[in-house]
C-alpha cells in the first residue's frame, strides 16, 4: 500500500495537550455569557463553568428560566464541565466557635447580608445549586465547586468534601482581571499580562459579567487571548484533566 493511502486507512491519533491551561468562568450578571460561549465554540476551547444564582442586567437570576436554555445548550455539547459555586454566593468571612460558619451573602449589584450555617447548611447550598442544574439540563453538576471570591477555611473544605465537591481556585496569574475597574486597567492592559504571565497548568478565572467594569471583558480580550495563547503553544483543556481535580470523578 502506497504511504499516503496507509495514513488514510489508519484511525486518525489524539494529540496531547502538553502545554494545557484551564478556562474557568463564574456567573455574574450573564451581560457577555452568549459572547464567551460563542468565543469558545469558534475556537472548540472547553472550560468549566461554576454556577450561582446571581442577579442579572434583566433583573432575573443566572439560574432562572431565562437561563436554562443557555445551560442546557453548553451541557448538551459535551465540551464543558460545571460546578458550584454556592446559590446565593455565600462567601465566608470566619468560622465560629459553635462550629457553623458566617458568610456574607453578596453578588454584583446586591446589598450584602450575612448568615450563618453550618456544614449542613453550606452543603444544601452546594447540592440546591445541583438540583436546579439537573432540572435545567438532566445532567448533574460535576463534583467541583468553587468559594465564591475564593474564601475558604478547613472547616468549608470538610464540610463540602463531605457532600461530595472538591474546591477550585485559580493560578495566581490565571486571574484575568475581568473583575477590576475599567478606570485601572484596559482590555488591552490585560490581555498583555495575561499573555506574559500564564504558564502550563495555570487554571484561568474570569466572569459572564461584571457590574463594575464599563469595558466588558468578554469577547475583546477573550478570543485574542486564546489566540494568542494558542500562538505560544498552549492548549486547552477542562479540570476533570488536570492532576490536582480529576481523582474528584473517581468513585
Amino acid at each position: 500500500m502506497r504511504p499516503w493511502l496507509l495514513a488514510l486507512a489508519l484511525p486518525a491519533l489524539a494529540v496531547a495537550c502538553e502545554r494545557p491551561v484551564y478556562f474557568s468562568f463564574d456567573t455574574g450578571h450573564m451581560g457577555v455569557a452568549e459572547q464567551v460561549a460563542a468565543t469558545l465554540d469558534k475556537h472548540q476551547v472547553p472550560a468549566t463553568f461554576f454556577l450561582a444564582s446571581e442577579p442579572t442586567l434583566e433583573g432575573g437570576h443566572s439560574l432562572d428560566e431565562r437561563w436554562a436554555p443557555f445551560w442546557r445548550r453548553l451541557a448538551a455539547s459535551g465540551r464543558h464541565d460545571f460546578g458550584s459555586h454556592t446559590w446565593a454566593h455565600d462567601i465566608w468571612v470566619a468560622d465560629l466557635a459553635d462550629g457553623a460558619m458566617r458568610f456574607r451573602t453578596q453578588a454584583g449589584s446586591q446589598r450584602p447580608s450575612w448568615r450563618q450555617l453550618d456544614a449542613a447548611g453550606y452543603c444544601a447550598e452546594l447540592r440546591r445549586v445541583d438540583f436546579r442544574f439537573q432540572q435545567m439540563t438532566g445532567r448533574a453538576l460535576d463534583p467541583l465547586f468553587r468559594a465564591p471570591a475564593g474564601k475558604t477555611s478547613p472547616r468549608l473544605l470538610a464540610a463540602a468534601q463531605a457532600c461530595g465537591f472538591r474546591h477550585v481556585g485559580w493560578s495566581p496569574a490565571g486571574f484575568l482581571g475581568d473583575e477590576l475597574p475599567s478606570e485601572q486597567v484596559s482590555n488591552a492592559q490585560l490581555l498583555q499580562r495575561a499573555l506574559a504571565r500564564i504558564q502550563p497548568g495555570d487554571v484561568l478565572l474570569a466572569h459572564l459579567g461584571i457590574w463594575d467594569r464599563r469595558e466588558p471583558w468578554a469577547p475583546a480580550v477573550l478570543e485574542p487571548l486564546i489566540v494568542g495563547l494558542k500562538a505560544k503553544g498552549f492548549c486547552f483543556a477542562r479540570l476533570r484533566e488536570h492532576p490536582d481535580y480529576r481523582s474528584a470523578w473517581t468513585p
